[in-house]
């Protein structure tokens, strides 16, 4: 709860953890229309290959029907 206080050899390390700027930073650049749209079109790309790839590769993660499974023996009506 409370904060020890070490003693420090030299007093600015001791003070630079209550030290706070008063120079605020720039304001952020609005993005362009351009930029919004590209941004837009990266995000459609990639959730349209997330989807693509799913819906390709779900029939290869169902499991295989095996042809010894689903024929008869032919010694079995014999």
């Amino acid at each position: 709860m409370f904060r020890r206080r070490e003693s420090v050899p030299f007093t600015f390390v001791a003070e630079a953890d209550r030290f706070r700027s008063n120079v605020a930073p720039p304001p952020r650049e609005r993005a362009g229309a351009g930029r919004i749209l590209g941004r837009t079109l990266v995000g459609l790309t990639v959730v349209a290959g997330l989807a693509g790839s799913l819906l390709f590769g779900l029939p290869a993660l169902e499991p295989a029907h095996s042809p010894g499974h689903s024929q008869q023996s032919q010694a079995d009506g014999r």
